[in-house]
């Protein structure tokens, strides 16, 4: 065989294999390259969510920077309404304060709803007369004019401890706290200040953990991470779990959760690609922390918001 005859059969092979290469990496549905940095913060209840995803997105994409914080939905809408950030995890709708005060910085957004999730009730494992509370007895215990008053278990029911209560839960610029004082107390923002408050919904979980007169509320995905450690209380006899935050049951302590993006965030390198991922991936990975997906027609909703505001 000649030699140029040799040289391009080696050509071809070389050529046909370089082929099958790329045909069998785009055939995998291979990502293309991104790079940018995509600036995150706000609920803490809803960051385990965005980290998780966050985390596998880093896999795929390493020349992305995805930085999370979770200083409470209060916390996150003060950056992301001054622009600070790209994205806001929040455990509740926007307040109008908040809308007023990105439109006035030109801030336009787009709403995406992503999880459901259950507030719960917890007190410490040593405590064995309390298995179930009433709405009406949590509003007795936490309404603005308990503090103060309210500081002993049977003042609220006689048939519970004569020790004193002590009371943890989240703080005020959480989501959180506005979703429960509105269902319980029946005012959001209104509530005893007589307690230990963060934002931290860990701080909450290390605190009732350690004290066996202490009761505290935060999402159901902390108390399903830590039930070694907590006790869950039911509340009008149903305890909240998957199903009875899906089927509508566990009332009134249910809530969507959902990520704001600022629309001018998308023509920035990484910001589009990140949420695109967030939104294909979020219904596999929320069960995986502890929350509840949200049903396919309303996936299919918040794709379409997500579509409609990249155009």
């Amino acid at each position: 065989m000649k030699k140029t005859k040799i040289i391009g059969w080696i050509a071809a092979v070389i050529i046909g294999f370089t082929a099958c290469k790329n045909s069998s990496t785009t055939d995998t549905g291979s990502a293309e390259k991104e790079k940018g940095e995509v600036k995150i913060d706000g609920s803490s209840t809803v960051y385990p969510i965005t980290e998780a995803i966050a985390e596998e997105y880093r896999k795929e994409q390493p020349d992305v920077k995805v930085t999370a914080g979770e200083s409470g939905t209060g916390g996150g809408m003060k950056k992301f309404t001054v622009g600070e950030i790209d994205i806001c995890d929040a455990s509740r709708t926007i307040k109008p304060a908040e809308d007023s005060l990105a439109k006035a910085n030109k801030i336009d957004y787009v709403e995406l709803k992503i999880a459901f999730d259950g507030l719960c009730i917890v007190v410490n494992p040593a405590n064995k007369f309390l298995d179930n509370i009433t709405t009406e007895e949590l509003k007795k215990l936490w309404e603005p004019e308990a503090q103060g008053k309210v500081k002993k278990w049977n003042q609220v029911n006689a048939a519970w401890s004569a020790e004193e209560v002590h009371l943890f839960g989240p703080g005020t610029a959480s989501g959180t706290f506005d979703y429960f004082t509105e269902e319980i107390v029946g005012a959001k923002g209104k509530s005893r200040g007589d307690y230990t408050a963060s934002e931290d919904d860990n701080v909450l979980v290390q605190g009732v953990a350690g004290d066996k007169n202490a009761l505290g509320y935060f999402g159901l995905a902390y108390f399903e991470n830590n039930k070694d450690k907590l006790k869950n209380v039911k509340v009008n006899g149903i305890a909240p779990s998957k199903e009875t935050v899906m089927n509508g049951t566990y009332k009134p302590l249910s809530r969507p959760l959902f990520i704001y993006v600022n629309k001018a965030s998308f023509a920035k390198p990484g910001v589009k690609a990140f949420v695109k991922y967030y939104i294909d991936n979020v219904k596999s990975i929320v069960g995986d922390v502890g929350y509840i997906p949200l049903h396919d027609d309303e996936y299919a909703k918040t794709q379409k918001v997500f579509e409609d505001a990249t155009k």
